[in-house]
């Protein structure tokens, strides 16, 4: 994805299996190199790392600039 990732949108490059077509291949992006997997990523089930990976997505979005109708705004 030349632009990254929006977060909550499935990656380009999953399978069918869910698995990254670009894995080990030097196209992959840093970030998802950057991602190692172990107990506190994955923890015991395919919905815990699903639930990790969701937290990273939120705690990396952008932020916006506020509005004329925000709070801050």
């Amino acid at each position: 994805m030349p632009h990254g990732k929006p977060a909550g949108i499935p990656c380009i490059q999953l399978t069918d299996d869910l698995a990254c077509a670009l894995f080990g291949r030097p196209e992959r992006p840093a970030v998802c190199v950057g991602l190692k997997p172990g107990p506190i990523m994955c923890g015991s089930s395919r919905v815990d790392a699903l639930a990790y990976l969701s937290q990273l997505e939120i705690l990396t979005l952008p932020t916006l600039p506020p509005t004329r109708f925000s709070a801050a705004g």
